[in-house]
């Protein structure tokens, strides 16, 4: 088999809240070619509200990613689409629905969240069936939604949140029942005080169960402090890449694959990491 490069991409904001040239070339200079992007995180005066963002708005940011070479491969839309309070569940639904009508303009191929939280933070409420249903309905209007602007809307299992194992996330996607909804993996995100020492077996059925519904990964690293998951810049936690590199490598090549929650000054040496891996496998 020819050998497939890696795609990889950052979560923009990590870069920092820079002006979009500057954040391009910083992306350019550290060899990202796409960018999980969210508006309201990399520029957040940029517009006053979600709301108020126009097709003008999307196009003068795609293309200025696009000039660079840099694809803007996954719009992130940060909404708590489990919150109790009815109020901020619809706002949150809105908000959404913003970005998906503009996805085509930023020239994304995805618009993205978690699923949030019936509270204000962790609760262990996130962990019930009525929580998991408030997602679930939730999910089903923003991916009918979806459907009328032949957008995907991609889910990721979120630390903590209703949708927060991989079997979840299939039951999600099962019951929502469109060719609209994807996935999101990331394996960090799956890892748990009580299943993190099984973390081979924990990858390796999130990846039997999701797989037709991957289009794109995250990496992120983690370590178990006071009890609790702490997620850490790549490279300085405990997260085995090699089974997703290879997933990456072979079963999806070019799927596009996303550091997350790694900044300067370890971006260098996290992005080493990982290429290093990747090319050995």
């Amino acid at each position: 088999m020819t050998a497939v490069d890696l795609q990889l991409g950052i979560r923009a904001h990590d870069l920092g809240q820079l002006p979009i040239e500057e954040l391009t070339d910083k992306m350019i200079d550290y060899g990202f070619n796409h960018a999980h992007f969210a508006i309201k995180k990399s520029f957040p005066h940029s517009v006053p509200s979600v709301q108020q963002m126009t097709p003008g708005t999307a196009n003068y940011i795609h293309q200025h990613f696009a000039k660079k070479g840099i694809k803007l491969s996954i719009l992130g839309s940060y909404v708590n689409l489990s919150s109790l309070d009815l109020a901020v569940r619809k706002q949150a639904i809105s908000d959404f629905k913003s970005h998906i009508y503009l996805a085509h303009e930023f020239g994304a191929a995805m618009v993205a969240t978690e699923t949030g939280s019936v509270g204000n933070g962790y609760t262990t409420d996130n962990f019930t069936e009525e929580a998991y249903q408030i997602a679930l309905e939730s999910v089903r209007e923003i991916v009918k939604e979806a459907e009328q602007f032949g957008v995907t809307v991609a889910i990721e299992a979120g630390i903590n949140h209703p949708i927060h194992t991989a079997a979840l996330l299939r039951r999600l996607v099962d019951e929502v029942n469109s060719p609209n909804i994807k996935v999101i993996l990331d394996c960090a995100n799956l890892m748990a005080v009580d299943n993190y020492e099984r973390q081979e077996d924990v990858i390796n059925e999130a990846l039997s169960l999701l797989d037709k519904y991957i289009i794109a990964l995250h990496i992120k690293d983690f370590i178990v402090e006071d009890g609790k998951i702490k997620i850490v810049p790549v490279g300085h936690g405990w997260m085995n890449y090699e089974a997703i590199l290879r997933y990456a490598k072979y079963q999806k090549p070019h799927i596009f694959t996303s550091l997350e929650a790694t900044t300067e000054p370890h971006l260098t040496d996290s992005i080493a990491l990982i290429q290093s891996i990747y090319n050995k496998l």
